[in-house]
């Protein structure tokens, strides 16, 4: 039986406020930056549930793998699975700090008194696992449709048609706090929780490498926890440390490095992208010790894929989406949708590498494990449960 009933006045003041339009500026401003980040889900439609590897076994730990004599030679496709899928709760966790207020990534101040029914949302499944493991995750009350991980896979979803926010399903919950990005629309209906007197945090949307960390940190500072943000964010920054680390003594030296490109899929839709620098597929492949052929050729963000652009980069690998992959039905699939692939080395050698959708790019406190799942599946793919040959 869930707790606090939202009280049918809020629905009447999310109401209100959609009739009123109050905060049109900033609400316009909000649904352009979701428009973009939410454009290559089709539409909010099939983006990414739980990616393949789901329930499946772990991945092999890279000091457990046998890696390639020579990766450019490698011939298949091979999938990356989390050694550690588990999630990692700070252990000693501090006295939360409460009421916390704080400035977002948005510049609004928000005072957060109750985090005892929390709501973390975003396209990437980023927040909540955040939130969970600061030790905070019996107080999530629902769930996006990215977060999948088995502690928070039986919550009620707040996400219809793919991504799409509901705000009757969010209002249900009884939220004391909703912490999300501006990855995640209508943005009326994110406006409408501000409205109806919910606290609501607006972090970072962006994504890479670069900051995993402030990420971390904004959603702890919300949280009345901020001692434990720095904790979690040093850990994870010890871990990215460490595996990069030993990715760096298995790539090849300069001149033989794989040249790696992230192609994003709907095939269903005809939708194919590259992602270039911006996306954080840049960081995520200068970290598995590759050459960013998006970033060589001059591209930036997300840019519709060419046959030119894609001949002319060259790559050895491309990294996917699982479900990206399964929407143009494997490889077979990719390279009849995409016949200039074939005309690379990497569609020559059919040397794709998937990943499942709410893994790959998160870039959250699971981002070390995510690299070590990418780098055995590029290194050393024979040691993986899901590579295929030929």
């Amino acid at each position: 039986m869930l707790k606090n009933q939202p009280q049918r006045p809020a629905v009447r003041a999310v109401n209100a406020a959609a009739r009123r339009g109050t905060a049109a500026p900033a609400r316009r401003r909000g649904t352009l930056r979701w428009v973009a980040a939410v454009a290559l889900c089709l539409a909010l439609a099939g983006c990414s549930t739980a990616g393949a590897g789901a329930g499946s076994k772990p991945g092999v730990a890279l000091r457990d793998a046998v890696v390639l004599e020579d990766p450019q030679a490698y011939v298949g496709l091979s999938t990356a699975v989390l050694n550690s899928p588990d999630l990692d709760p700070l252990d000693s966790p501090q006295e939360q700090v409460l009421p916390a207020t704080v400035t977002d990534s948005q510049g609004t101040t928000v005072t957060v008194a109750d985090t005892s029914r929390i709501l973390a949302i975003d396209l990437y499944g980023t927040t909540a696992r955040t939130v969970f493991e600061l030790g905070l995750g019996a107080n999530v009350v629902g769930r996006d449709v990215s977060s999948g991980f088995p502690e928070i896979a039986g919550l009620p979803l707040v996400t219809q048609n793919g991504h799409e926010l509901s705000a009757e399903a969010i209002l249900e919950l009884a939220p004391t706090v909703i912490i999300t990005d501006s990855s995640l629309g209508p943005w009326n209906a994110v406006l409408q929780m501000r409205e109806a007197g919910i606290p609501l945090v607006v972090v970072d949307s962006h994504r890479s490498m670069d900051n995993v960390g402030p990420l971390i940190k904004q959603v702890a500072d919300a949280l009345g926890v901020p001692a434990d943000g720095d904790r979690l964010a040093a850990r994870t920054a010890d871990a990215i440390s460490a595996i990069t680390a030993a990715i760096a003594g298995i790539t090849p030296p300069d001149g033989r490095k794989l040249r790696m490109v992230f192609l994003y899929a709907r095939g269903q839709s005809g939708i194919y992208y590259l992602f270039g620098p911006g996306s954080g597929t840049d960081s995520l492949i200068t970290a598995l010790g590759g050459v960013d052929v998006a970033a060589e050729t001059g591209m930036q963000g997300m840019q519709p894929l060419t046959d030119e652009a894609l001949v002319a980069a060259r790559p050895d690998v491309v990294l996917m989406m699982t479900k990206g992959l399964e929407s143009v039905d494997g490889v077979d699939g990719l390279l009849a949708s995409v016949p200039s692939l074939a005309h690379t080395p990497a569609g020559e050698k059919r040397r794709i590498v998937d990943m499942a959708d709410n893994d790959v790019l998160s870039f959250g406190p699971n981002t070390a494990s995510v690299l070590e799942a990418l780098s055995v599946a590029i290194y050393a793919p024979a040691s993986t449960s899901a590579a295929v040959a030929g």
